[in-house]
């Protein structure tokens, strides 16, 4: 799949280097960095995305990195029909990251919504006139993304998605953006952006910085059929929120194999590796120890030792998160707070890039 020449996609070896670099510099420097990374909000988030991302952002939160955490509300609208229920997805949200330790703390950890922060939208025009037609449709996240969600008709929102989030990165002057490697195309566009737009409206100066990619190094989490990403639509996740009942039933129902020994083998019996996988990601021991462990106690005694261990690791993020469920009117609050500091911040970018293009009344 070719891509356009005039945006320089970094190869993945340097783009490793230079976060392995970040990495080492963040735990001197925390202060540098401000952090723009988000979810959709189509429903609860499972455990592929606590081992995926979220721990990542609390380590980084926890480092003393602002952050801001995006739900991209706008997003939804691309590929998803579930408008109907994005307010309620919103708060099941906030639930989660609040559940697993994103502490919201004004200048420093800030949750907003994208549809209730307009300066941040009002980029998207000037965005826009800085990228070909050519350049966004040769994105290879773009095209992998319009396959995956099947559908016929294409909308624009699809196409222009990689510069919605270049807003989303610059308007609080992001420059570290936690991504994996798919995500990296996604990156560029927003490194293009910030570079042409200093180059053409601000004579060279820096109104943007280039953001830099932190690449996670937590391997991606198969869902319970072995086969595939976790995700809520494919049916093989289990939600952090899932009581230990459901959990212990969705585990039951996990696919494995007819061998009664249990090894960890990824290439030939991918789907117990990646249960001893899960469970050495809640116990901390390794998948090889748990596999020993168990040995000739089939796949009953594997997932009776997932879900007794699972439920274990999560036990304390859903007592939270029943905690947080009885005090709505702080959730609703952290969002409140969130977009009130989100406005100030995006109002006073747009006050730059108006300066930059010589657009002051």
């Amino acid at each position: 799949m070719s891509v356009d020449e005039s945006i320089e996609y970094s190869s993945f070896e340097a783009a490793q280097a230079k976060s392995r670099e970040i990495e080492a510099d963040l735990l001197v420097h925390p202060e540098r960095y401000r952090v723009l990374t988000g979810d959709r909000p189509t429903g609860r988030l499972h455990i592929g995305h606590l081992w995926g991302s979220h721990q990542n952002r609390v380590r980084l939160q926890n480092l003393g990195v602002t952050s801001y955490f995006v739900i991209a509300d706008y997003q939804v609208l691309t590929d998803h029909d579930v408008f109907q229920n994005i307010a309620e997805f919103e708060k099941e949200l906030v639930l989660d990251y609040l559940s697993v330790g994103i502490r919201p703390e004004p200048g420093k950890t800030i949750i907003f919504p994208h549809s209730h922060v307009p300066e941040l939208n009002q980029l998207l025009v000037p965005f826009l006139t800085l990228v070909t037609n050519a350049e966004l449709d040769r994105n290879p996240t773009v095209k992998e993304e319009i396959l995956a969600s099947g559908q016929k008709r294409i909308n624009a929102g699809m196409y222009t998605y990689p510069v919605h989030q270049a807003a989303d990165i610059l308007f609080c002057k992001g420059n570290l953006v936690p991504v994996g490697k798919d995500q990296l195309p996604h990156l560029e566009i927003t490194r293009m952006i910030a570079r042409r737009f200093n180059e053409r409206f601000a004579e060279g100066k820096a109104v943007f910085p280039e953001p830099q990619g932190l690449l996670s190094e937590t391997p991606m989490i198969m869902g319970l059929d072995g086969a595939q990403k976790m995700s809520k639509s494919r049916g093989n996740a289990i939600m952090l929120s899932a009581s230990e009942d459901e959990t212990a039933a969705l585990i039951k129902k996990a696919k494995t194999d007819a061998e009664r020994h249990i090894a960890y083998d990824p290439e030939k019996r991918p789907e117990v590796a990646n249960l001893l996988k899960i469970l050495s990601l809640a116990t901390g021991e390794t998948p090889e120890a748990i596999a020993d462990r168990i040995g000739d106690g089939g796949s009953g005694a594997l997932k009776k030792a997932l879900t007794e261990g699972l439920n274990e690791y999560l036990r304390p993020i859903r007592a939270k998160r029943k905690e947080f469920e009885a005090r709505p009117d702080y959730v609703r609050q952290v969002l409140l707070d969130g977009v009130a500091q989100a406005r100030e911040i995006g109002q006073r970018t747009l006050d730059e890039v108006r300066a930059a293009m010589h657009m002051e009344i």
